[in-house]
């Protein structure tokens, strides 16, 4: 994808889920997924995240200083979609509290590269649906969770009824972990 995309970056359960609050994705990183996830930062001029997500990232300038996520996040610009969040606390980071999905188009018509949805399946959904997400990247893991949120649930509000997408890119990795890349389908 070209600079000026918005594009996304979640990691899946064979059984749809997309939340980690327990950590389960960690078992797959290795130096292949790794490189992957930092050809996408690569690519970056800004990150968007939900709140949620955010404070986790946050978190890793106390907890884990060193990690490369940070160095990632220095250097872009950071957006953080909430209605709840007023200081971030972090310096240089913008809160976006209405119209999600002009602000992100806004954010990026503005930067210099792809602007990433980091995490976020609520703000991935309300992309997708509006027409504003160029690529839905999903790197499904081989494990089953049994639970969580889902990127679909049947009850979303907030996402798509109905949208066909064509396969833009796929990869296995030696994990068994699988990068599937998606477009909107045309017409």
């Amino acid at each position: 994808m070209s600079s000026g995309a918005v594009t996304s970056g979640l990691f899946m359960s064979l059984d749809g889920v997309v939340s980690a609050d327990d950590d389960w994705q960690f078992a797959y990183f290795d130096d292949e997924l790794f490189a992957s996830i930092t050809a996408a930062w690569d690519r970056a001029g800004a990150v968007v995240m939900g709140r949620r997500s955010f404070e986790g990232y946050r978190s890793l300038r106390t907890d884990h200083p060193d990690s490369p996520m940070l160095a990632f996040l220095d250097r872009v610009d950071r957006y953080v979609i909430s209605t709840t969040l007023t200081d971030p606390k972090w310096p240089e980071t913008t809160v976006i509290a209405d119209d999600v999905v002009s602000a992100v188009v806004q954010v990026r018509d503005r930067t210099r590269g792809e602007t990433l949805v980091a995490g976020s399946p609520s703000i991935v959904r309300q992309l997708l649906a509006a027409g504003a997400l160029d690529d839905l990247s999903i790197t499904i893991l081989p494990i089953v969770v049994g639970a969580g949120d889902r990127l679909f649930p049947d009850h979303a509000s907030d996402g798509p009824c109905r949208l066909p997408l064509t396969l833009a890119d796929h990869r296995m990795l030696t994990s068994g972990a699988v990068q599937l890349t998606y477009r909107r389908a045309d017409g």
